[in-house]
């Protein structure tokens, strides 16, 4: 972040809790992140959150899945009375070698909203939360968004109990290392019934708003979207002794996936990427008895998505390999009224479509009344250290949800 914002205290607020967020997790030699789920700076990450959100008087709960929950007012009166809340937030884990902004920006930003909204005397007519969602990335276990799809059943916690990360841990360990009780996993009604609205404030991942020329926009929908895995069996042998003609080389299988990912993503309309591998044994002089890729496959429809994955998976059976669904989003709509209702309120700001997936997705395709404002990254650049904004933006960005806040949680809202 380089230009200097309104000195006001929701502007000094945001900028001490991005200078505390700077340094956890962070590679020294690239400057990306690794903030994965359920480890020591995941606890870090959490603790950070509980802190600030103590030091505003905030009332913290965590759902049945680790979730963090602060509540400005009573949540539970509200449901009562059917008048349930109105949340912001977003997430604080990363990607392998991730971005600052994707995800701390919604989270630090929402905690500045209710410092914005606080100095203006605002009182608010129902309670108003914030929320930090855990592994969102999915980088850790393979299935992102995996904190709000268990919260709401669309991940099943035995399913979600026995995913694996690349150490063989499983999240079921993983949680019981952290000192919660993986048993608890499952669908949280209970913490589902006190959201009224969600808002979510996030970085955009794209160039849409710097070709537009606005700080802020307003989300329209998301892409559908899914991971994949594939296995292809081979037969460990010697690299150096070992007749071509004798082989059975998992790693020629591989290589055929992902030349057909791309082929195929190029031929349906769609984007799709094998990002992450794993080759067993792994020796430089041995050969491959299997490897596994993961596929990301995503698209403007549904259909051109699932012909890229089908035409992927007839590659891998050619090799006897084995392809798996992990995940599957189908298209998500915002709130075609509230979206209107945030853009008009917001002065015209445009409403855009995006690829990349997103908590406030999930809880939408659940029925939660969702709504997503994005800040303009001048890069375009996400996933990568060179993910970026500025300060003016991300301000812009923190009035934007403090507005629309004062709009569904004020007075005859």
């Amino acid at each position: 972040m380089s230009s200097t914002p309104p000195a006001d205290g929701a502007a000094t607020g945001f900028r001490r809790m991005w200078r505390d967020l700077e340094a956890m997790g962070r590679d020294a030699g690239s400057g990306g992140y690794h903030r994965f789920a359920l480890t020591r700076t995941d606890s870090d990450l959490r603790e950070w959150f509980e802190g600030e959100c103590s030091d505003r008087g905030l009332d913290v709960t965590t759902d049945r899945v680790g979730n963090q929950w602060a509540w400005w007012g009573d949540a539970d009166a509200a449901v009562a009375t059917g008048d349930p809340g109105v949340v912001m937030g977003s997430h604080l884990d990363s990607v392998p070698d991730g971005g600052a902004f994707d995800g701390p920006l919604g989270v630090a930003g929402a905690l500045a909203a209710v410092d914005r909204l606080r100095a203006s005397g605002f009182r608010p007519s129902r309670p108003i939360g914030v929320v930090n969602f855990t592994d969102e990335e999915g980088a850790r276990f393979g299935v992102a968004c995996a904190g709000s799809r268990v919260l709401t059943g669309a991940l099943s916690p035995d399913r979600a109990r026995s995913l694996t990360d690349s150490d063989g841990i499983s999240m079921a360990e993983a949680i019981r290392s952290a000192g919660r009780d993986p048993l608890h996993l499952g669908r949280d009604d209970e913490t589902l019934a006190r959201i009224g609205t969600f808002v979510e404030l996030h970085i955009e991942q794209g160039r849409a708003l710097v070709d537009l020329g606005h700080a802020v926009g307003v989300g329209s929908d998301i892409w559908p979207h899914g991971r994949w895995r594939f296995d292809v069996p081979g037969e460990a042998n010697h690299a150096g002794t070992t007749r071509l003609e004798d082989r059975e080389d998992a790693m020629l299988g591989l290589a055929a996936a992902v030349i057909a990912t791309r082929r195929a993503a190029e031929t349906h309309g769609c984007v799709a990427t094998v990002g992450r591998v794993h080759v067993v044994p792994g020796g430089v002089n041995a050969i491959a008895s299997r490897a596994t890729g993961w596929l990301d496959a995503r698209g403007t429809v549904a259909d051109a998505v699932l012909r890229v994955v089908n035409e992927v998976r007839e590659v891998v059976h050619e090799f006897d390999g084995l392809v798996t669904q992990e995940s599957w989003t189908p298209t998500t709509d915002f709130d075609p009224v509230l979206a209107r209702r945030v853009a008009t309120l917001l002065g015209g700001a445009p409403v855009i479509g995006t690829g990349a997936g997103h908590d406030a997705g999930i809880l939408a395709n659940d029925g939660v009344r969702t709504a997503m404002l994005f800040v303009r990254n001048p890069t375009g650049v996400s996933h990568s250290p060179d993910e970026w904004a500025t300060a003016d933006d991300c301000l812009a960005g923190v009035d934007a949800l403090a507005s629309v806040v004062t709009d569904l949680a004020g007075a005859g809202a």
